[in-house]
């Protein structure tokens, strides 16, 4: 019955208006409101704040710069196999494993097409036929900067507006194409071993997504938005630097082409992974695209 419940509030709840509601408590720089939301915080989600840069919370400037705070430089080692591809966030694996003919498995039979994820971009989602794919889910006490896998080019930006339905467990489980339905902002790299999505998933209550090249992307508008980077200054990031954030959780899912990469044999659902650590390695041989 609370489980029926929480998915029926999902739907009825004014999902962009709160969120955004709640951004702007997050941003507050009123000192008693920002160190109380900050203290409750730590304290109800139990948050290692030892390995923080910062680790007392009142000095943060507002609830925002506490979410989004940075590790001390040995909170999370980079694992250093040269074809390693590492977590790019501190979670939960929801899901790990093969896109079977176009479609992304998501919880107890429910899945959506690689192309609804990209935004409706089909030619994009055929680079990813038959490929692997992975779902890490942040949790609200899990650090929320999210680093790169693997070094990379950024070849294009893709803002797609959508719903802001919670994925947690329960909703996952329970509302159908739920990360294609998602405000989300899915970031392509040229690798040495072929194309790589990495997809950052809006969330109830989730403020704002942010890039490092970019800024605050996400909320923007209502149409699907493209950013073009070939004929630009070219971005390159080295694996494990940072590429983005989320101002309150949500999820990193990553895309990778066939026969490019394989995942850790350990690795499966429900398997908490950090930052850093090796997931998966790439194939010896580079993809001609």
């Amino acid at each position: 019955m609370k489980k029926t419940a929480f998915i029926v509030l999902q739907y009825i709840t004014p999902q962009h208006a709160l969120s955004r509601l709640v951004g702007f408590f997050a941003r507050s720089q009123i000192k008693w409101l920002k160190n109380l939301l900050i203290t409750n915080f730590i304290k109800k989600f139990d948050v290692d704040m030892s390995e923080s840069l910062v680790e007392d919370g009142k000095q943060f400037i507002h609830f925002n710069d506490f979410f989004c705070r940075q590790l001390k430089p040995t909170a999370r080692p980079i694992a250093p196999e040269n074809n390693g591809i590492i977590s790019p966030a501190d979670g939960a694996i929801s899901q790990v494993g093969k896109i079977e003919e176009g479609r992304i498995f998501q919880a107890k039979g429910r899945d959506f097409t690689t192309a609804e994820l990209l935004g409706g971009d089909k030619h994009l989602a055929e680079k990813f036929t038959n490929g692997q794919f992975t779902t890490i889910y942040l949790s609200p006490k899990d650090y929320h900067r999210v680093h790169m896998p693997i070094d990379g080019e950024l070849v294009s930006m893709h803002h797609i507006p959508g719903a802001l339905f919670s994925v947690n467990p329960t909703t996952t489980e329970s509302v159908p194409r739920l990360f294609a339905r998602n405000e989300r902002v899915v970031t392509i790299f040229k690798t040495e071993f072929g194309p790589v999505a990495i997809i950052l998933v809006g969330a109830m209550i989730v403020a704002s997504i942010d890039t490092v090249w970019g800024g605050q992307i996400a909320p923007a508008g209502r149409k699907v938005q493209v950013t073009n980077y070939n004929y630009q200054s070219p971005i390159r990031l080295k694996k494990g630097q940072e590429m983005g954030r989320f101002k309150l959780g949500s999820t990193v899912i990553m895309l990778f082409p066939e026969n490019s990469m394989e995942w850790e044999a350990a690795l499966s659902a429900d398997d908490s992974v950090r930052m850093g650590q090796l997931i998966g390695k790439h194939n010896s041989s580079p993809i001609q695209e």
